[in-house]
């Protein structure tokens, strides 16, 4: 006889490695950067509110290709990417913007901060790509922090004599 799995059971996943973790880690946080600049974006008010507006466009829409990146690098590993808001949330030790209205220097703090964390996680995925002999990983995370460090130079520079 024929057997069919259900489609609700998921296959069994091969174990969790260092790498694997380190690039859940990194989506579940570049997915929660993206939501709070998004936030950032609906928000800002302000005199610089048109080039923050801008600003926060450019990188939302930056980290909505890198997630999908992440996530495919994921996959190639054989790994099941982790989705939905409340799984991420789980993964992510990103704090939300709170809702209220701030002034503009408030978010870029806010911003500049969730940045640190996600580079600071990234360098410790990074090790374990380059100890796992994982070039592939390691040059995606690599290009990540190249990306947020920049970012963090743009948020900071705002920050200079507010």
């Amino acid at each position: 006889p024929i057997r069919f799995r259900s489609p609700l059971v998921a296959p069994p996943q091969p174990a969790a490695t260092p790498v694997t973790e380190g690039l859940k880690t990194l989506l579940a946080d570049s997915y929660a950067l993206m939501a709070q600049t998004h936030v950032a974006h609906w928000n800002v008010e302000g005199p610089a509110f048109f080039q923050l507006h801008t600003a926060f466009q450019a990188q939302y829409e930056e980290l909505f290709t890198a997630i999908d990146d992440i996530a495919e690098r994921m996959r190639a590993l054989d790994v099941l990417a982790t989705g939905g808001m409340k799984a991420l949330a789980g993964f992510s030790g990103i704090s939300e913007l709170e809702i209220s209205p701030l002034p503009a220097k408030d978010i870029v703090a806010h911003l500049n901060e969730a940045h640190e964390h996600l580079v600071s996680n990234a360098q410790s995925a990074k090790k374990a790509a380059e100890e796992g002999g994982d070039l592939e990983t390691q040059d995606l995370i690599i290009g990540r922090i190249r990306t947020h460090e920049k970012t963090l130079w743009m948020l900071k520079s705002y920050l200079k004599n507010l």
